[in-house]
């Protein structure tokens, strides 16, 4: 089984009715900038690991889970949706209490990549730098979608409280590694060991479950407005890292209806902007090519400002 080089820390830290939970590496140093890592759909801040053994320097890292994933706990009920601006919320309160007023710098893959940029364009003063692994936003949508979205929204919820939508269990840690490497081909083995048991964990029942709730499979209610994630985009003060991986997600997941063009034309909006391809890596590059994405992100965190 792969062996972590850089063992984190795990503490929790109350934030609006959670326990949030998050997973650091390294202390804090006078001047230097924290490193916040923020992950994406339904993943864990554990799932940084790979590429945090891969960097150079040693820093004050910060990993959340995100409410509903991993070890976050809310105090009350569940809830059966999730909303975007929640976790902007979660983000800014978090900050406050971990880091005071002091700005981050801050890498987000994929749903965490896209609630990244949100969060820099609302609060530019909080960031230094922005780096964004593969969170594209989602497809154009018209407003004559509301109904029917509105819909879906509500028969989804109607089917998670009849227990339709619930995670699938596992006999083993094996054979949570086994779904891993089939839906990623590219995750060798001891990795994938590695991140089956901080990605799942064994119940009463004895069956390993995703640490991941099932509603965060439920639909937004909310249609992607291209025009408010634009204007986000040009509020964002800080040099910004956009990262994409050789093979091209968008296209597997959208099949035309949303493309890299696309992407590529919304990031016209962003004021200071570099970007970075990696090679032989797909979606989950910080699993694929951790030592490359490592050196990309710490060259750029460290450049001088333009």
């Amino acid at each position: 089984m792969y062996q972590a080089r850089r063992l984190s820390h795990s503490e929790f830290v109350p934030v609006r009715q959670l326990n949030y939970h998050l997973r650091t590496w390294g202390r804090r140093e006078a001047g230097q900038t924290p490193l916040v890592l923020v992950h994406g759909w339904m993943d864990v801040s554990a799932s940084w690991q790979f590429m945090v053994d891969a960097m150079r320097t040693e820093r004050w890292i910060i990993a959340p889970d995100w409410r509903g994933y991993g070890h976050t706990r809310s105090e009350g009920p569940a809830p059966d949706a999730y909303w975007f601006p929640d976790y902007l919320a979660d983000l800014d309160i978090l900050l406050d209490r971990v880091v005071g007023d002091q700005p981050v710098d801050l890498v987000g893959h994929s749903m965490g990549g896209n609630l990244s940029m949100m969060y820099a364009g609302v609060r530019p003063q909080r960031i230094r730098r922005l780096v964004n692994l593969e969170g594209f936003g989602m497809p154009k949508t018209r407003a004559a979608q509301a109904p029917g979205r509105y819909a879906q929204w509500i028969d989804e919820i109607k089917a998670l409280h009849r227990g339709e939508s619930d995670l699938k269990r596992y006999a083993s840690a094996e054979g949570v590694a086994e779904r891993l490497m089939k839906t990623n081909p590219r995750l060798p083995r001891d990795k994938a060991d590695w991140l089956a048991r901080q990605w799942a964990a064994p119940n009463a029942d004895g069956e390993w479950a995703i640490l991941g709730d099932a509603a965060h499979k439920v639909i937004s209610a909310q249609l992607f407005r291209v025009d408010e994630a634009l204007e986000l985009y040009r509020r964002i003060s800080a040099p910004v890292l956009v990262v994409t991986a050789s093979d091209d997600s968008l296209g597997l997941w959208w099949k035309g209806k949303y493309t890299l063009a696309q992407f590529e034309e919304r990031l016209q909006s962003v004021p200071r902007l570099r970007q970075a391809l990696v090679q032989d890596a797909g979606h989950m590059m910080h699993h694929d090519q951790p030592g490359e994405l490592a050196r990309l992100v710490e060259d750029f965190l460290a450049a001088p400002n333009e």
